[in-house]
This record gives C-alpha cells, structure tokens and sequence, in this order.
C-alpha cells in the first residue's frame, strides 16, 4: 500500500465516521430492538496468506454456534428481517470503517477471504493477498450479485462450499488481479462510486 492509498482512507473513514456517527448509532440501536444482542459480527478474515484480523460488521443473521464458510442459500433462513434491509443496502459493511482506520483492510481491494480458502488455494491468494484487502473493489462491483445467485441456489454448506470454490474463487481472483496490475488513486474513487450507487439502486 502506498502512502497515498494509505493517507486517502484514513482521510476519508474518518470523515465518513463524523458523517455517518448518527446513522450508525441508529443502526445499532434498531437492531438491538429488533434482533437483541449482538449488535456486532466479528469474523476472523484474512489480511495476508499468514496474517489474519478480526472483521466488524453489523449482525445480520442469527447466532449459530457452528457457523463456518460463506453465505450461501443454506443460511438464508437465519437472515434477520433487519439483516435483510442491511445486506441490500450494504449499511452492514459500515463498521468496516473501524478496520479502515487500524489498517487491516483499504476501501478497495479483494473482499479479505476466510483462512479455509487460502489454505485450501494458497497459490491463487499468494497473489491476490499481495493487494491489501478492501471493503469493496472490481469483484465487488462486477462480480457480487451474480456470486449472490449463484450461491442462493445450495441447500447445505458442502454444496455452497462446492460453489464457491468452483465458481466463485477463480473468477473473483481474476478480477482481483485486474485490479492489481491497473489500481490508483482514480480507479480506487471510481470503484467506490460506482458501489456506492449500486448499493442505493
């Protein structure tokens, strides 16, 4: 990361924490009301092959003990009636401004995997991972609500597992690394805008 990149999203999460201080606080005190604690999602993501952090994002699901892999058709059911609205609006990614600021993740680049998948793809996130990882980016924008469908179709974890890798994995690494052969300052403001008005669509 250059110290551009870097100084630009200290820069802009602490702006957008000032800006979005009410919403977030409404946020949180709706789904407590709503859903009961925790107000917050905590998962283990990785920000390098080796280096993992803890991920922070508003709770959108019901609490499960053996909750394991990404989200797919099998765990639709624990979406909460608030979770719902928050996916859509991507207003669930907002405490990844806090992740912005402590430095394991920009505002653009891959979406930080589990530790299953780099271990399981060591030579694809080798290179993918030499990009710090991003609230959004290319595959994001490009690559999301088709990843989406995809998954929403696995009716057990195996199977959502089995998509994922197959289907998900190399298309989205190949973005990624589009990204990282062309990625500035422009691109980064561009990817953002660009999921900023998805996410309002």
């Amino acid at each position: 990361m250059t110290p551009l990149k870097r100084f630009f999203d200290v820069f802009v999460a602490l702006l957008l924490l000032i800006l979005l201080g009410p919403l977030l606080i409404f946020v949180a005190v709706w789904i407590l009301a709503k859903d009961g604690r925790p107000v917050f999602y905590l998962a283990k993501r990785m920000r390098t092959s080796q280096d993992d952090f803890q991920l922070i994002k508003f709770r959108t699901m019901t609490v499960a003990l053996d909750d394991s892999g990404v989200s797919g058709g099998d765990k639709s059911s624990r979406i909460t009636k608030a979770g719902e609205f928050l996916r859509k609006t991507r207003l669930d990614e907002i405490p990844q401004l806090w992740n912005v600021l402590c430095g394991d993740i920009s505002f653009v680049g891959p979406r930080p995997p589990l530790r299953q998948y780099v271990e399981q793809f060591p030579e694809i996130y080798s290179k993918v991972l030499i990009s710090r990882p991003g609230i959004t980016g290319l595959a994001s924008v490009y690559f999301h609500e088709h990843e989406e469908k995809l998954l929403a179709r696995s009716r057990s974890s195996s199977e959502t597992d089995a998509i994922y890798t197959r289907a998900c994995i190399p298309r989205k690494a190949m973005l990624d690394l589009i990204y990282q052969q062309r990625r500035n300052l422009c691109m980064d403001i561009a990817i953002m805008i660009k999921t900023v008005f998805k996410s309002l669509r």
